[in-house]
């Protein structure tokens, strides 16, 4: 699929309206951005009206029912609904997060939901993760040895070390905090943003781990890593409760330390 970025003086336009069914008592309001490359359009957010009371309790559930039922050119991702795979992250309500795991009773007034922010747009709610994944890929996420294959097969470590993985294992690649970030809505060719960084430290933090000297080099960057100014957003705004910003402090601090 080709890839698209909305000119810089798009503007957001009320689109259509889609009522609720008749006799639906219980509604909630959706107001969806829509973008669609090939009508040469600008964008809109169309409006649709949910019957609560034939809908499960997530927003992806109200987005599918309308993909299902009311419009099927609405074009998004998702896959697991469980908050495992990421690919439902968008913007829902102001925040970055996923749709799976975010509850439809849990806002109050109309449910408004855009696709994650500074990023190119495919169509509608779908970003183009392209360079995300590539930023991803340069940290060599794999673990790197240098040591012979063991005998029996397997490489442990104690449970001091298993333990400082948790907080950072767990993370989904789902974006939000990087495009939640400014340094990386100003930096993102060069700064590697939140989510790659806290991948990186992953490596870095395993005692399994034979590279550490060589992944500290390739961070050490005024770009790559020190365009991180703590504004914590990326904290706030992840749907795993994991902290990014602690994980990029604890890069910075090996490389001062190393150096002493």
């Amino acid at each position: 699929m080709a890839e698209f970025t909305l000119p810089a003086n798009s503007i957001v336009k009320t689109g259509k309206s889609f009522p609720a069914p008749d006799g639906a008592k219980r509604t909630k309001r959706f107001k969806i951005y829509r973008w669609d490359p090939d009508s040469g359009e600008n964008p809109r957010t169309d409006t649709y009206e949910v019957d609560l009371d034939s809908c499960g309790p997530m927003v992806l559930d109200a987005i599918i029912k309308i993909k299902n039922e009311v419009d099927a050119t609405l074009t998004f991702r998702r896959s697991c609904r469980e908050g495992i795979c990421g690919s439902c992250a968008m913007n829902i309500d102001g925040t970055n997060t996923l749709a799976c795991t975010k509850g439809i009773e849990d806002i109050k007034a109309d449910v408004t939901i855009y696709p994650l922010p500074h990023m190119p747009v495919i169509k509608d709610l779908v970003p183009d993760l392209t360079q995300f994944f590539a930023q991803y890929a340069s940290i060599k996420p794999w673990m790197r040895t240098q040591s012979p294959h063991r005998a029996d097969g397997e490489n442990l470590q104690s449970k001091e070390d298993r333990a400082k993985l948790d907080g950072l294992y767990e993370c989904i690649l789902c974006a939000c905090c990087s495009t939640s970030c400014p340094s990386y809505w100003w930096n993102s060719d060069r700064y590697l943003g939140p989510a790659i960084l806290l991948q990186a430290y992953r490596w870095i933090a395993d005692s399994r781990d034979e590279d550490t000297g060589d992944r500290l080099d390739d961070l050490e960057d005024p770009f790559r890593l020190y365009r991180c100014h703590t504004i914590m957003n990326c904290t706030k705004t992840c749907p795993k409760h994991l902290n990014p910003a602690k994980a990029i402090a604890e890069v910075k601090k090996l490389l001062v330390t190393r150096s002493l």
